[in-house]
């Protein structure tokens, strides 16, 4: 016998989990998946539960917010490119799903390499042992004179190295999503912090220039952030720290210069949820209004996953 005393549990009081009022029945339940099966069936039968219907919600918001023409923000980070999205998230932008593209440097040199050269990503842990890391002369020279060009002509940073790709008809031009938003006149804003990029590294690196531009390009982006008001969606694709950053940043001038900023959409797809982005992104700016998302899971399976949600829901 317990040296402990226990509590007496005879006269606790009960119901019937028949009358009861719950959460999850059958009707929402997912049904199986057969072979050749289409898209839409696939969606269709996800299970209506937490995650899957946070998919759908998302993007019937970025089809209802091309609809009553408001706009769609992207936000990248660099691994989003190097799983292999760009064309994805081209070809959204193509059908009007994108209106703005913001993206650290690191994301702009990936695009900017595989449009290039067909091929990007080096061996860091092995290049970093003999200092070889980031010292690609070619990619740093080219991104360092769009920064230059952005400066002395008042472009936009990710406008310049857009039009520079273009006008190199570089080889694998039509998968590159920064040719893609110059093409449809779309801006793609580049938020560069100084020392995170390896065209840094190079002596072709111009700080003032790059300061100039990537700051031209934040006020450029806080412009589109004043219109999201109503009806707007952001989604923040893959980026940790620095576009969580810079979108909040936005926010706030645009809300100080008198815009109505409320009522939108946010969503965050990480492979991992960290802080950031859930305050920057999904929670704090919609306190006031909107809805937020956190929807985690591998860029490669869930842009493409989101991209079909989205073609899905602007024809049912």
């Amino acid at each position: 016998m317990s040296y402990y005393k226990e509590i007496n549990i005879s006269d606790v009081k009960t119901y019937s989990a028949k009358d009861r009022k719950s959460r999850v029945d059958i009707d929402r339940e997912g049904v199986p998946p057969s072979a050749g099966m289409t898209v839409r069936m696939f969606l269709n039968n996800l299970p209506s539960i937490m995650k899957a219907d946070d998919l759908k919600s998302v993007a019937q918001a970025v089809v209802t917010a091309k609809k009553n023409r408001k706009p769609i923000i992207v936000m990248i980070g660099g691994h989003v490119i190097k799983t292999g999205c760009s064309p994805v998230l081209a070809d959204l932008a193509d059908h009007g799903y994108i209106t703005h593209i913001a993206s650290n440097g690191s994301a702009a040199i990936h695009d900017t390499e595989l449009a290039r050269f067909g091929h990007t990503s080096e061996d860091v842990t092995k290049q970093l042992e003999d200092g070889s890391f980031g010292m690609a002369a070619d990619t740093a020279q080219f991104v360092n004179a769009a920064a230059v060009r952005a400066a002395d002509r008042g472009e936009g940073f990710g406008e310049a190295t857009g039009a520079m790709l273009i006008e190199e008809k570089a080889p694998y031009l039509d998968r590159a999503l920064l040719a893609a938003s110059y093409r449809l006149k779309i801006p793609y804003t580049l938020h560069v912090a100084l020392g995170t990029d390896i065209v840094h590294q190079h002596p072709s690196a111009d700080g003032g220039a790059i300061g100039s531009a990537s700051l031209r390009d934040f006020r450029i982006l806080a412009a589109t952030v004043a219109d999201l008001g109503n009806g707007g969606v952001v989604l923040n694709l893959g980026s940790a720290v620095i576009m969580p950053e810079v979108f909040l940043k936005a926010l706030s001038v645009a809300r100080n210069l008198g815009n109505k900023v409320c009522n939108f959409t946010t969503a965050n797809f990480d492979m991992l949820q960290h802080y950031r982005p859930n305050e920057n992104v999904v929670k704090r700016p919609v306190l006031s209004g909107g809805r937020g998302y956190s929807i985690t899971g591998h860029h490669e399976i869930m842009i493409p996953l989101l991209a079909a949600a989205i073609h899905e829901a602007a024809v049912s």
